[in-house]
């Protein structure tokens, strides 16, 4: 029987080495940063689609504005405040020995200017009177009147009460859906949820923009026209606005 042949010592070393030599971490490779941009572009650019389509297409109505013809709606009504609530506003309702009222204004606050909400119970009677919500925002008070604006996206209100009479103005403009979305555009009168929205939109559309630059960056290696094209997003405004804009 032939003994066995000891390996030559090359071929030992060889799988000593390979059997203890430990196994090195692989770098995030090419593909992998690939993949993860991708992921990152198309959720950013899920999130975004409608968005970008409104702010888009607002972009157009925001532009040619003066050609897109609108016929305001507009509703006009008068009402009489009852006595026992033009109590609570008459400046000189305490001078002539009204008697008090835990929710009235003060008499002398009353017959200066300032800015504050009217009270819980003639805004519960104006939102039924005039069919309006009217809700806690500050009215402008001076001595005759009252007036209370309350401008909307796409259209504005507002309530005039004159102090001595109780005489109420009521007027609301309504300026049709196409105001209403340049409105969204421009943030005007939408209130803090939307303008937390348009924030986050922002970071969004940030977020699908690099991660589109950078997938170019790994793509433009075969695609030899793909830095002209972005010089040209960036010169051709930039020439409009140094050449055409004064």
């Amino acid at each position: 029987m032939t003994p066995p042949v000891d390996p030559t010592p090359s071929a030992q070393a060889a799988a000593t080495g390979a059997a203890t030599a430990p196994t090195a971490p692989r770098p995030a490779s090419r593909a992998a940063w690939l993949k993860q941009l991708h992921q990152w572009h198309w959720i950013s650019s899920a999130m975004c689609l409608v968005g970008m389509i409104l702010f888009a297409f607002t972009g157009i109505t925001l532009n040619h504005a003066a050609d897109i013809e609108s016929k305001p709606a507009l509703i006009s009504r008068t009402a009489q405040l009852p006595d026992e609530l033009l109590k609570r506003l008459q400046p000189a309702a305490a001078a002539e020995g009204q008697p008090s009222d835990p929710q009235a204004v003060p008499s002398k606050a009353k017959d200066e200017d300032k800015k504050a909400a009217l009270p819980a119970p003639i805004r519960a009677w104006l939102s039924k009177t005039l069919e309006r919500p009217i809700d806690d925002r500050e009215a402008e008070w001076s001595r005759d009147e009252i007036y209370l604006a309350m401008p909307r996206p796409g259209g504005d209100a507002w309530v005039r009460i004159a102090r001595d009479t109780g005489e109420v103005e009521f007027e609301d403009t309504d300026r049709g859906w196409i105001s209403y979305l340049n409105d969204l555009h421009k943030g005007r009168h939408t209130g803090l949820a939307w303008s937390w929205f348009i924030d986050l939109f922002a970071v969004a559309c940030l977020i699908f923009s690099i991660t589109g630059l950078l997938i170019l960056k790994f793509h433009a290696v075969n695609r030899p026209s793909t830095w002209p094209l972005v010089g040209l997003g960036l010169v051709i405004p930039a020439l409009l606005a140094l050449l055409l804009i004064h």
